[in-house]
């Protein structure tokens, strides 16, 4: 699939008043990619989608949309729009909903092809307002793909979902990407993430502060983790490892070893625990989580 970028956002300035709550922010999207945008409350993640979607202006900086201003009539119909609260007529029922959106739009796709896909019975008579959180917040998606677009917009996709209804979502979106929409989505839900984003930006205090695919921020090659009793001598550890390991505790009972992360440093790792009478488990590499890079990432400098 030859992708092109769907959107760029340049030395982006989003300012209240005297309050800065963007700070010259650069990233791009391209066709077919998943990114997601992360961070704190009050990091900057609302203001930069509204602007990319042209619910509010930009103070600085430029977006464009398949390289024209999100305003531009020729690319709004190109896109796609789910907030986490709205987007539903509570005493609609789902089809009645969609088709009445649909009149939105010169080529709308067929509102009951897309509640199908989304696990939706078109026939249902239930009101929007008695649905499930997950039949809810499929029907909010279909409303979102009604002007079949290139670019999509989702705002915690996921919140409030139980288990099956998040694993379907999350599928339903991993396939759309793979049909080559590109997909920016909000979410405090880092395992969503981990699970179908290509592409991750992290944001805290208005400003890009981490980007990069899941792999390489939680540097899968250069960390292996274990669980053992606390208190091991942490130096007599990583001597015995050899040169180029460092060893932490990050919480009671959770070790990770900082180094290229191989087979023999695993074999490595369990003789040493064996010799020294230390029953370790969860012996793995790639021992930090996303959520661990987004909250050293994003936490203050003290």
């Amino acid at each position: 699939m030859v992708t092109k970028t769907a959107l760029r956002v340049a030395d982006l300035v989003v300012r209240y008043g005297g309050f800065t709550a963007v700070d010259r922010v650069d990233f791009s999207v391209e066709t077919g990619q998943i990114t997601a945008l992360v961070g704190p409350n009050g990091a900057g993640k609302t203001s930069t989608i509204e602007v990319c979607t042209g619910l509010r202006p930009a103070t600085g900086g430029s977006v464009a949309l398949f390289g024209r201003p999100p305003g531009d009539l020729s690319v709004r119909a190109r896109i796609g729009v789910m907030l986490q609260t709205g987007g539903l007529y509570p005493t609609a029922k789902p089809l009645d909903w969609l088709t009445y959106l649909a009149r939105l739009y010169s080529k709308p796709a067929d509102p009951r092809y897309l509640l199908t896909r989304l696990g939706i019975d078109p026939k249902t008579r239930t009101a929007t307002r008695r649905m499930s959180g997950g039949e809810q917040q499929r029907v909010k998606l279909a409303a979102a793909l009604l002007p079949q677009p290139d670019l999509l917009f989702l705002d915690e996709p996921t919140a409030g979902l139980d288990p099956a209804a998040r694993r379907e979502l999350l599928e339903t979106l991993r396939g759309l990407g793979d049909e080559g929409t590109a997909i920016i989505l909000t979410t405090h839900q880092l395992d969503d993430v981990e699970q179908i984003a290509d592409f991750v930006l992290v944001m805290a205090a208005g400003q890009l502060v981490a980007t990069g695919s899941v792999a390489e921020l939680i540097g899968v090659d250069h960390f292996t983790s274990f669980r053992a009793p606390p208190g091991l001598n942490l130096a007599t550890l990583a001597r015995d490892l050899g040169a180029g390991f460092a060893v932490t505790q990050p919480r009671p009972g959770q070790y990770l070893v900082t180094g290229q992360a191989s087979p023999q440093l695993l074999a490595d790792l369990t003789k040493w625990c064996a010799t020294n009478g230390v029953q370790a488990t969860e012996i793995k590499a790639g021992g930090r989580t996303l959520e661990d890079i987004v909250i050293q990432a994003t936490e203050p400098n003290p």
